[in-house]
């Protein structure tokens, strides 16, 4: 089991919503990996000098690449879902059964997640 960040879960992890670090203690208390998509940071990066907390955050999470290997099983994700937001199929990509995936996007992760035949626990983020 892994807990998979989307874009919206950094940004309320930068504005310390609580959910997201009792969750992120939680995690790591249990040594359950914290997994991301370069897609996802690509979202909420803007300068490294005033995101020190999201810089220290990545540094512990496995941040996957949208690469030439993930892009046609992403492309495969949206297309069977008839939507095109690739971060949101990213995620969903480098999710297992099982996985848990912390989300400000609930609607739409699990529409992916059904689509793409995973069996994930959507934990929804209030903005």
């Amino acid at each position: 089991m892994a807990l998979i960040l989307d874009a919206g879960a950094l940004i309320e992890f930068e504005s310390s919503n609580p959910v997201v670090l009792a969750l992120l203690s939680d995690a790591h208390d249990r040594s359950v990996p914290v997994k991301t998509t370069s897609g996802a940071t690509a979202q909420v990066w803007r300068d490294r000098a005033k995101q020190l907390q999201l810089t220290l955050l990545l540094r512990g999470v496995d941040e996957q690449p949208i690469d030439t290997e993930s892009s046609p099983r992403i492309g495969s994700i949206l297309a069977a879902a008839s939507v095109t937001d690739i971060v949101d199929g990213s995620l969903i990509e480098i999710a297992s059964d099982g996985d848990e995936i912390l989300t400000t996007d609930p609607d739409d992760i699990v529409h992916l997640a059904s689509v793409a035949g995973r069996r994930l626990v959507i934990i929804p983020l209030s903005t």
